[in-house]
């Protein structure tokens, strides 16, 4: 098994000779390595069994030093920078000294600085930025706490850095210019709410095809391995009266024997928090269907049923 700690030396050599760290964020884990070192980055695709085509977002601990990889960072993201930098926030911008494999050939870069003090740490050591999508098997449900890591990657990964739950539990918001229009290509950490205070009105293009512009934009992802419906949870209860069923509901008590209530409170920022871990819960449980209802459609919400979405396409 992967060994578990928070020796920041440690991580800083596995990366340093091209291998792989598990790194926690505010959103979920990470799958790191040296974003420079093309062979390295090609041991994320091969453990991840991902798809080439499908780009990596960078991860660095400072302004100064993302300006480093992009050719120009505009006004509009720097504005979007110091608002919500470290924080649940990627911004797509041209690169500059990137492997295609990291952008899977594409001119733009993904980058964020997470808002996670071990991840910080580390990366104030480093000399290079970290390509890191979530730390798990492709198109499964992404790792909110270092047991998930080891479970499914196991001796895969080097080292796993413990950095305890992730709070904010989906990845981050994706944005980029399009047309001339500031764009939301992935719904996540960051309410488009949030986004619009600070730089006005943006469009949400979720692109769902086998061609991402972005990261985490195909449109089977997050999914369990049990089939997952959306619905109202009442009525799939009474059609699927016949199997063992998980819920994954709000703020209602279904009284169901396996059921994840997200947040009893009614608040979609622990709604979003405990998502992840409620679909492995009831994933790893002897249902045989999971039933999920559609959550409000603003806020976190949004990011909340985009995931729901994914996971339930087939």
């Amino acid at each position: 098994m992967s060994k578990i700690g928070i020796d920041i030396e440690k991580a800083k050599q596995i990366l340093q000779n091209g291998g792989l760290v598990a790194i926690p964020t505010e959103t979920v884990y990470g799958l790191a390595a040296n974003a420079l070192d093309k062979d390295a980055v090609l041991k994320i695709f091969e453990v991840k069994n991902r798809p080439h085509f499908d780009p990596l977002i960078i991860h660095t601990n400072s302004l100064e030093k993302a300006k480093l990889w992009v050719t120009e960072f505009p006004k509009w993201a720097e504005k979007l920078a110091n608002a919500f930098w470290p924080g649940p926030l990627t911004i797509l911008l041209p690169k500059r000294n990137i492997p295609d494999i990291v952008t899977s050939g594409l001119e733009q870069v993904a980058l964020r600085i997470p808002n996670h003090r071990l991840t910080l740490d580390l990366l104030e050591a480093l000399d290079f930025p970290l390509a890191a999508p979530s730390a798990n098997p492709f198109g499964y449900v992404s790792p909110t706490k270092p047991v998930h890591v080891s479970a499914q990657l196991q001796d895969k990964v080097d080292y796993i850095m413990d950095g305890g739950d992730c709070e904010v539990g989906i990845e981050s918001t994706i944005v980029g210019m399009e047309d001339g229009k500031l764009c939301v290509f992935r719904l996540g950490g960051l309410a488009i709410e949030d986004i619009e205070k600070v730089a006005g009105k943006v469009e949400i293009r979720l692109n769902q095809s086998s061609n991402p512009k972005a990261p985490g934009m195909l449109k089977n992802h997050y999914a369990p391995k049990k089939p997952l419906v959306i619905g109202d949870i009442a009525s799939l209860l009474k059609e699927h009266s016949s199997k063992k069923i998980g819920v994954i509901s709000f703020k209602t008590d279904f009284g169901q024997k396996q059921q994840q209530v997200l947040s009893k409170k009614g608040d979609l920022s622990e709604a979003a928090h405990n998502l992840f871990s409620a679909i492995r819960t009831l994933d790893d449980s002897d249902v045989e269907l999971i039933v999920a209802e559609r959550f409000p459609d603003d806020l976190l919400g949004r990011a909340i049923n985009d995931r729901l979405e994914r996971a339930a396409a087939k």
